[in-house]
């Protein structure tokens, strides 16, 4: 600095000579020119004139030693002197720069001598002071280079410093970059903390000037060496043909595995022979393994792969042992509505169809029966080995119910059975395991009238039921309930015959008439014009009186009752009394023909004077 005084004061000194000799020389020659010529604005201004070859060594002086010290602009330094705390840059200007030793932490090396950029923030402060920095001159040549290598796809380095939301932060030339969690590499990432304090090479691919943001990918640096891997590698494909891989990735549908460059999918039906509920039950990530190529599209971009195809069809290895009517064990692996599906070895399933579940005729769900999971023994019905179907039975394991049914169940005979489902016309009762009968609503009851089984009994109920008719063939067992007690209407035919009277009470009032209940069994219908009293006013609910049965249909179970004729009956009776006496006394009056015969004698004699 002292170096840089002197040679200013040098300057000064010799502007000083240069400029004070000519003026003194011309005042003292031609005082009169000079006072005519004088500068009085610059004398008073204080500026004295300076030679204009003087004026132009100044400026070329003051270009070749000091830098134009513009606000913003970056400019090379060199570091002439570290302390504790700050670095001292000289940049060729007036007065040299301080800078905090905190801007270059990244690098501990920094030495006296050392080239730095750094970016002139003001060219003097209240103080006197130059301000530069050096992170600010960093930033702006780090994104131009960031621009540069973005427009020229050059491959930079960066240092992996942090995890973040969906990826990682990279520090490219002093700026945070993002790297997105999908452009780390071809194959999915799941941890991501192996590549943090990495440094490795990424390429610029988007920048938002706007927002100041930055996106890097690793994944496109290779992606270009893939592709012609690829390419060899889909040149080479042939169907049938086994290739190594690792599983890439693990969906429900299936399993993608990496070929080298190249991915196929195994679907899940073709993982393994047997059934399985998802594919990670048979493979895991990045696990090796054989698979064979099953086909491919045109282009070859979608490969269909196989596992289970690498070993021999289980059906194929079913032994000639096996045959129809045969007891097997196995596994249910599969429910649906018409049956279970049974593992009876790896690979080869039977079905049990519902309806050999059980000897009932009364089909249920298949899980009414059986678990997914549940060790059962059956019995094979079919086998065919070229379609490589099964079936198989359940119920075959037990005596068939109905081989001595006239034994059990002869006509006639009363039971207890349980009501297991209801039908518009009926009641289906089981009596035991795959022995089911019908009762029709009309044998429920043998007085209350039943429109729905549902208003009888429900299902669960036990009943008691004769059995009516068998029909050993059609295995159909006809049922009665009502038949296990007599039949009440034997009994009310006597007691509630034509004209017998009865005292009973108006229960409801209905359009054309009204009911009166007799008893719990028999409930009777009064037509209206059958309500009316002897003094005309009509019968009322609740209002009790008596009732003469004019109609009893037994077979109907109808009734049907009359007040009215009770008084109206004897009314009749009455009239035909009194018409009866009435012709008594007439007949008694009404004289005779002798009579008549007497008078009219009686009447001569007078008339002939013998009286």
């Amino acid at each position: 600095m002292a170096e840089k005084e002197t040679k200013q004061a040098e300057v000064v000194a010799t502007e000083a000579t240069t400029v004070e000799a000519p003026v003194v020389s011309e005042a003292q020659a031609n005082p009169d020119k000079f006072l005519k010529d004088f500068n009085w604005h610059n004398y008073e201004e204080g500026i004295d004139p300076v030679d204009d070859k003087q004026l132009e060594e100044f400026e070329k002086l003051v270009s070749e030693n000091f830098v134009d010290t513009l606000d913003d602009e970056v400019v090379e330094g060199e570091v002439i002197h570290i302390s504790d705390r700050d670095a001292i840059i000289d940049i060729n200007a007036k007065s040299e720069g301080v800078i905090s030793l905190n801007e270059f932490r990244y690098n501990p090396d920094l030495k006296v001598g050392d080239k730095v950029e750094v970016l002139i923030d003001v060219r003097e402060d209240a103080t006197g002071q130059l301000v530069l920095s050096h992170r600010k001159a960093r930033v702006i040549k780090a994104w131009d280079r960031v621009n540069n290598a973005h427009d020229t796809g050059e491959i930079v380095n960066g240092f992996v410093k942090c995890r973040t939301k969906g990826g990682m932060i990279v520090d490219v030339f002093g700026i945070e970059a993002f790297l997105p969690g999908s452009q780390i590499d071809v194959k999915p990432i799941r941890d991501y903390d192996q590549y943090v304090n990495k440094t490795m090479e990424f390429k610029v691919v988007k920048i938002n000037h706007e927002f100041k943001n930055i996106v890097v990918s690793h994944k496109a640096l290779i992606e270009a060496d893939i592709e012609e891997q690829k390419k060899e590698i889909i040149g080479q494909l042939e169907k049938g043909q086994v290739l190594e891989g690792i599983v890439k990735n693990i969906t429900s549908y299936g399993v993608f595995i990496d070929l080298g460059g190249v991915d196929g999918l195994v679907h899940i039906t073709d993982l393994s022979w047997s059934r399985i509920n998802h594919p990670n039950e048979i493979v895991e990530l990045d696990q090796k393994l054989n698979v064979v190529i099953l086909d491919f599209d045109e282009n070859k971009s979608r490969i269909q792969l196989g596992l289970k195809q690498l070993s021999k069809h289980p059906w194929e290895a079913l032994g000639e042992a096996v045959k129809v009517g045969d007891k097997v064990k196995g596994k249910v692996v599969v429910i649906a509505d018409y049956g279970a599906f049974i593992e009876v070895e790896e690979g080869v399933e039977g079905l049990v169809h519902v309806s050999e579940m059980s000897w009932s005729t009364h089909l249920r769900s298949a899980q009414d029966f059986v678990s997914v999971g549940d060790e059962i023994e059956a019995v094979i019905l079919t086998l065919d080995r070229e379609d490589r179907k099964m079936s198989l039975g359940i119920k075959q394991l037990t005596p068939d119910p109905w081989t001595d049914i006239t034994s059990k169940y002869p006509v006639g005979s009363k039971h207890t059975g349980i009501v297991r489902n209801f039908t518009n016309f009926g009641v289906f009762v089981e009596l035991e395991e795959g022995i089911d009968g019908l009762i029709y609503i009309s044998d429920l009851s043998w007085t209350k009238k039943i429109k729905h089984p549902s208003e009888f009994c429900n299902v669960g109920d036990k009943l008691d039921v004769v059995v009516l008719e068998l029909d050993v063939e059609g295995r159909k067992l006809s049922l009665g309930h009502k038949q296990t007690t007599d039949n009440p209407w034997d009994k009310y035919e006597t007691e509630f015959a034509l004209n017998t009277t009865h005292t009973a009470e108006i229960s409801e009032i209905v359009d054309k008439g009204a009911t009166i209940e007799f008893n719990e069994d028999i409930v009777a219908f009064v037509p209206s014009r059958h309500l009316e009293k002897e003094d005309g006013k009509k019968l009322k609910k609740g209002e009790s009186a008596e009732f003469k049965i004019i109609e009893f249909n037994k077979e109907f179970k109808r009734v049907v009752a009359s007040h009215t004729a009770i008084f109206r009956e004897e009314e009749m009776a009455n009239v035909k009394a009194a018409a009866k006496k009435a012709e008594a006394q007439a007949a008694e009056a009404k004289p005779t023909l002798g009579d008549a015969n007497d008078a009219l004698q009686a009447l001569k004699d007078k008339m002939d004077g013998k009286k």
